[in-house]
């Protein structure tokens, strides 16, 4: 066994819909996740197992990442083309930026204290200065953006793009857009990088996930999994890979030393987000249906 239920998280109702991104401010514990449905950015108490506040203004959330060093979360609301600057130990919204028509995937840059945004409206990538809070730089993508990562090894922000299949890199520096690098399976999607920054992990709607060495931009290998990825988180210190898909409603986690599938948890149908504490090996999975959180510990 890897994945454990540990409890289950009530949070509140809405009538359709679900949840996007979410991710973990690592100082204590507070999980931030995009409430699609409702408009707003939820707060749990990952130590307590509660449910700890609302933040509203956040229509159409895609997604939720946190800035560690910074104390800062970042909120995307495709409905309003803003990210929201969120402090991260209070849960408060300091301020807003204007950052497109529709940003979708965000990643941030610790080196540098930029903030990338990728905008599924107008198809263009956006670095920012969230302290300033404003767009620094605008540059143009050659497909339809997804979640992205920033490598410190490379120092360049890593893109996935649907269609055409592959992925770009982008300097933080100066909004430069490298060619494409294609990749081989239908779809990329969920993606994260490996602890040094020179491999990335793609989940592919064709159904399987890719190993990308990004020094030389070619498939190192991959693994099958059953269906249609979503969200996907590395688990560092055991060489995991979790993936979330949709349908039916599955964990998958990926043995990355040997590629392949070691376990299946059953979750819900449409639970394709989650968020994954590094430092307390918890994982999130977010349950559209019943309006919860579901909390896994490994065993």
């Amino acid at each position: 066994m890897v994945l454990k239920l540990e409890r289950y998280v009530p949070m509140p109702q809405h009538a359709q819909g679900g949840f996007d991104h979410g991710d973990v401010y690592l100082s204590n514990g507070f999980v931030y996740v995009a409430h699609t449905a409702n408009g707003t950015v939820e707060v749990v108490d990952g130590l307590k197992g509660t449910h700890q506040k609302t933040i509203t203004g956040c229509p159409e959330g895609s997604g939720v990442i946190t800035a560690q060093a910074e104390g800062l979360v970042f909120a995307a609301s495709r409905g309003t083309g803003k990210v929201l600057v969120i402090h991260a130990a209070k849960g408060t919204v300091t301020k807003t930026i204007q950052v497109g028509s529709k940003p979708n995937g965000m990643a941030w840059d610790d080196d540098h204290g930029v903030l990338m945004v990728a905008d599924v409206g107008d198809l263009h990538a956006r670095l920012v200065d969230p302290e300033r809070g404003e767009v620094l730089k605008t540059s143009k993508l050659p497909g339809r953006p997804r979640w992205c990562k920033y490598s410190d090894y490379q120092d360049r922000f890593v893109i996935n793009l649907r269609d055409p299949a592959g992925y770009v890199t982008l300097s933080p520096r100066n909004g430069d857009v490298s060619p494409i690098v294609p990749i081989k399976v239908s779809g990329p999607h969920g993606l994260d990088l490996s602890a040094d920054g020179r491999e990335a992990y793609i989940a592919c709607d064709g159904g399987a996930v890719v190993a990308m060495d990004l020094d030389k931009g070619v498939e190192t290998c991959r693994a099958k999994i059953p269906g249609e990825p979503d969200v996907t988180w590395l688990n560092s210190r055991r060489k995991f890979l979790y993936c979330a898909i949709a349908k039916p409603g599955l964990l998958v986690t990926i043995d990355l030393v040997e590629m392949k599938v070691v376990q299946l948890v059953k979750t819900e149908e449409g639970a394709g987000t989650f968020a994954f504490d590094q430092s307390r090996q918890r994982l999130y999975s977010f349950l559209p249906k019943t309006c919860r959180v579901a909390t896994y510990i490994e065993s």
